[in-house]
């Protein structure tokens, strides 16, 4: 069996997915998480896993799909996107799919 068969490549949409995106290998995201961002956002002790596509309010609107949509223990939510290379409108991207949380968590006017 060659390297190539015998593992996963973390760095793939797939690989990234089935490492850090089904609840058994919960812990491992946590650790993941924790250690690049422990300093400036605090610890994730829990995180529950969220459905990561979002479709738009019309059918004309853009829908997205998040690698990963988390929860914390804190009740933040949170979007957990791998980008291999780098990528001209990703910060316009970005921007969009944090539209989507901030949505669900409004509260309704009357």
């Amino acid at each position: 069996m060659t390297v190539v068969e015998k593992y996963v490549n973390p760095f793939t949409d797939y690989g990234f997915k089935r490492l850090f995106g089904e609840e058994p290998n919960k812990d491992l995201l946590m650790d993941f998480l924790n250690e690049l961002l422990r300093e400036e956002q605090g610890e994730i002790t829990d995180l529950q896993y969220l459905k990561s596509e979002q479709l738009g309010n019309t059918d004309l609107d853009r829908k997205a799909i998040f690698d990963l949509y988390c929860t914390n223990s804190q009740g933040e939510r949170f979007i957990v996107e791998l980008q291999k290379s780098k990528q001209k409108f990703f910060k316009d991207r970005s921007l969009y799919y944090a539209t989507f949380p901030i949505q669900e968590q409004a509260k309704k006017g009357n």
